[in-house]
């Protein structure tokens, strides 16, 4: 049974820090990219950031190409999305996704979905 679990979201003041993580179960880890997605209410899901089987990164939001930095852990399965800098528009729902090898920002392209953890930037 596939699972991906994201843990770490929470409250956060503009400027803050907060640190996700993605643990994942019942497909081969290392032999797929990971992604986080975002949605905010009213908004369509977007890719945020995605990292490759061979741990390159590719980021999908302009806004938080100097802010947000994902890594892996191929022997705990869990990938994690470091943000600093946080500012109210990062609000939303946080999701991690698996897709065989290749990163993608398209949605539609990711095979296996965690439940998602929100995040709330506000003072």
């Amino acid at each position: 049974q596939v699972q991906l679990v994201e843990s770490g979201g929470g409250l956060v003041q503009p400027g803050g820090s907060l640190k996700l993580s993605c643990e994942t179960s019942g497909f081969t880890f290392p032999y797929y990219s990971i992604g986080w997605f975002r949605q905010a209410p009213g908004k369509e899901r977007e890719g945020v950031i995605c990292i490759t089987n061979t741990g390159r990164s590719a980021h999908y939001l302009n806004s938080a190409k100097d802010r947000f930095t994902i890594t892996r852990d191929n022997a705990a399965n869990t990938a994690y999305l470091q943000m600093s800098a946080m500012q109210p528009e990062d609000t939303g729902v946080y999701y991690c996704a698996a897709r065989t090898l290749l990163c993608s920002g398209d949605p539609k392209d990711l095979e296996y979905w965690g439940q998602g953890t929100q995040v709330t930037v506000s003072s």
